[in-house]
């Protein structure tokens, strides 16, 4: 069982999340909370796999909680989630922390497989949705640079980045080449530090900002 929190100062919508995710036999929501403070306070005392954080609250925001929760170290995976289809809040949650978005109105189907692809490891930022963000990717810098430019990935490295723009994890890549989750972490980071970026869903934007993809 996937375990999972939900923020949203809205109580109708926190139950009608509740409702969509009990209908899935492989995820269990564990905890709610309705405000920016209860999540920072509540997140890392449970623990939930996945949290899903509505944006837009009173007080601390849910780019607060993403903030507060990484600098913390205690943010796990957690996905947006919005009535609004703001593609500035969307770049400024996932430059926080964020592995995707998606709109309250998503489906169940849509729903369970975004919470079990952030659990394992994968991220929502489909094709789509990296289209329209490139507007925001000047805005989106590198964490580190290097004096020298640096290497082109390799036709190995872009398969890779392909699939995790699909968002797949790297268990799920490994399975998909026949090659060992060892080697495909290995490749991950090569990609990463080559991009000059420090997580997989920058790498995806990136890879579209340079249209690798």
């Amino acid at each position: 069982m996937i375990k999972v929190m939900l923020v949203d100062d809205q109580n109708l919508v926190r139950k009608g999340v509740r409702s969509l995710l009990e209908l899935s036999e492989e995820i269990e929501v564990v905890a709610e909370a309705s405000d920016g403070v209860e999540a920072i306070r509540t997140i890392p005392e449970v623990g939930p796999e996945v949290v899903l954080l509505d944006m837009r609250m009173p007080g601390k925001s849910g780019l607060d909680v993403l903030q507060q929760l990484s600098i913390d170290g205690t943010l796990p995976p957690t996905i947006i989630l919005t009535t609004f289809d703001d593609d500035d809040l969307v770049l400024a949650g996932i430059k926080a922390g964020a592995k995707g978005y998606l709109l309250k109105d998503v489906s169940l189907e849509d729903l369970v497989e975004a919470v079990k692809t952030v659990a394992g490891g994968g991220s929502m930022v489909k094709p789509a949705v990296s289209q329209r963000l490139l507007k925001g990717l000047e805005n989106l810098q590198t964490d580190f640079s290097s004096l020298d430019r640096p290497d082109p990935l390799t036709d190995r490295e872009t398969e890779i980045l392909r699939l995790m723009a699909g968002g797949y994890s790297n268990k799920e890549i490994a399975n998909s080449l026949g090659v060992a989750e060892g080697t495909v972490k290995n490749h991950v980071s090569n990609i990463l530090s080559k991009m000059g970026v420090r997580d997989r869903t920058r790498a995806v934007l990136k890879a579209f900002e340079m249209k690798l993809l």
